[in-house]
Order: structure tokens, then sequence, then C-alpha cells
């Protein structure tokens, strides 16, 4: 919780975990939104189908966040944020937390 927003999950589902890593599915359609969230730990987002997305921070900031289908971003822990799907195609990513 932050602020009294009460945070959402990293991503739709777990699809693998064990004790070094989690994995989440993410998948948002075009105008779609992930809540509210946080991560802490630090992990790499893979993206099975691209898209245009926006990652819009807790603290406003807005940052553009295109990520290519094949692409592979690692990002700190820490961030608090939503994304949204700003494109006009369905985005579908693996999420790999590292424990």
């Amino acid at each position: 919780m932050i602020d009294g927003t009460e945070l959402g999950p990293v991503g739709q589902e777990i699809v693998y975990e064990n004790d070094r890593v989690r994995v989440w599915h993410i998948r948002l359609e075009p105008g779609e939104r992930q809540p509210l969230h946080r991560h802490d730990h630090p992990y790499l987002v893979v993206a099975i189908e691209g898209a245009k997305n926006v990652v819009q921070t807790v603290d406003g900031t807005r940052i553009d966040a295109d990520e290519p289908t094949g692409g592979v971003v690692y990002r700190d822990p820490g961030a608090v944020h939503m994304l949204t799907n700003v494109g006009d195609t369905t985005y579908l990513a693996r999420l790999v937390e590292l424990k």
C-alpha cells in the first residue's frame, strides 16, 4: 500500500516459481492498463508479442516503453508504476523476477 492506495500484482498469473525466480504472465489488450504495482526484486521482461506501452510512475512521470516482439529488458527493483498498452496490438510478455 502506498499513500492509502492498494497495490496490484506484478502480472496476471504466476506461471513458474522456485526459490530463485518467479515468472509472471502479462497480457494487455490495446488500451488496457495494469494496476499500480511495485517490483520488490530485479527482473527481466521478455516480450513475446511486443506493443507500444507507457509506464507511469507513482510520482506522475511518464516513460514511453516500446517493447518489440522478442525484446528483453532488465530493470532494477523498487519501481512503483502502472503499465498501459497505448498501441493497437496485444501485448504479451513474461516477467522474470530474480529472487
